[in-house]
């Protein structure tokens, strides 16, 4: 188990804090207009604050836990965001094997290579290697209906949920001269600014909001949301320099970009839904939908920020 750094402490003292308050308004709201359970946009609330306590309680022990905790944490979100991803594909049963080979080698095995902290590997096993060789499992037991989308939709499924979720534990291998035994803050700051930026985006767009910026996509999202929602992560981000490796103006430029490409994320994920006729990826997370509900934004962001962070500071 790692040292406990003060900084972790004291972040994860104010994620409790926000969350007490935001218990606490929630009650309130319930008391006040739902006493019923009738008031669902209340009630949808309430669903997402005690999801947010449930999340930030494994975040924790798995901060506490180390790089072990955290690949063990990571590991298992990817196998349940996998799983879903995989229900709305075209399969077969001549993917049998391939999906095999996905659940159970190729995600364990890419979670090894970080927790063995093999960079040259990690960085290219899936989109090179599985990229290559998974297709002729498929290919060996000759059913050629659909055969491109099905192994597209595949390849898809892992480098969403496998490979760019996996870059998040990666992040604990960086050396990074004088922030030795930090790293677990990069992930912090990482999922910090991306969910607060949903977050913010949603409240800037009920505020204010007016003008759709993807109505086909993504009925809720608002230019003004967004452009609200992703200037206030950016300074969120900018006032969390203190546990990065970052100048103030450094962790404001990185928040501003993981937020972008979290929006972008969010975007993408929901065209795939739009296109398999869902609303919700899975009904896992109350008030969340599924895995892959939370994990979009941050599985965007998670590999750019990875490799910025790599090449400018380490």
């Amino acid at each position: 188990m790692m040292r406990i750094h003060p900084d972790l402490i004291h972040l994860l003292y104010g994620i409790a804090a926000v969350l007490v308050f935001a218990s606490l308004v929630g009650y309130a709201l319930q008391r006040r207009y739902s006493p019923d359970g009738a008031n669902l946009a209340i009630e949808n609330l309430n669903d997402r604050i005690r999801a947010w306590w449930v999340m930030a309680v494994l975040l924790a022990i798995a901060f506490i836990g180390g790089k072990t905790g955290v690949v063990l944490l990571f590991g298992f979100c990817s196998f349940a965001a996998l799983r879903e991803f995989m229900t709305l594909t075209h399969a077969r049963r001549a993917d049998h094997w391939s999906l095999v080979a996905s659940f159970f080698i190729v995600l364990p095995y890419q979670y090894y290579l970080i927790w063995i902290d093999w960079y040259g590997l990690y960085a290219i096993f899936i989109p090179v290697y599985v990229f290559l060789l998974l297709p002729i499992l498929s290919a060996l037991r000759g059913e050629t209906e659909d055969y491109l989308v099905r192994i597209a939709e595949m390849q898809w499924a892992l480098m969403i949920t496998v490979f760019c979720a996996s870059h998040v534990a990666a992040l604990l291998n960086l050396h990074i001269p004088g922030y030795d035994g930090r790293n677990v803050l990069l992930i912090a700051f990482l999922i910090v600014v991306v969910q607060l930026s949903d977050v913010l985006q949603y409240v800037w767009g009920k505020l204010i909001g007016r003008r759709k910026i993807a109505p086909r996509l993504s009925p809720s999202k608002t230019v003004e949301g967004f452009a609200g929602g992703v200037l206030s992560a950016t300074l969120v981000g900018a006032g969390l320099w203190w546990m990065t490796p970052f100048t103030v103006f450094q962790a404001g430029l990185l928040a501003l970009v993981i937020a972008l490409l979290g929006f972008c994320g969010g975007l993408v994920m929901s065209a795939i839904k739009r296109d398999r006729g869902v609303k919700d990826w899975g009904h896992t997370i109350a008030g969340h939908g599924g895995f892959i509900d939370r994990l979009d934004s941050v599985v965007f962001s998670a590999p750019i920020f990875f490799h910025l962070v790599r090449f400018w500071w380490t």
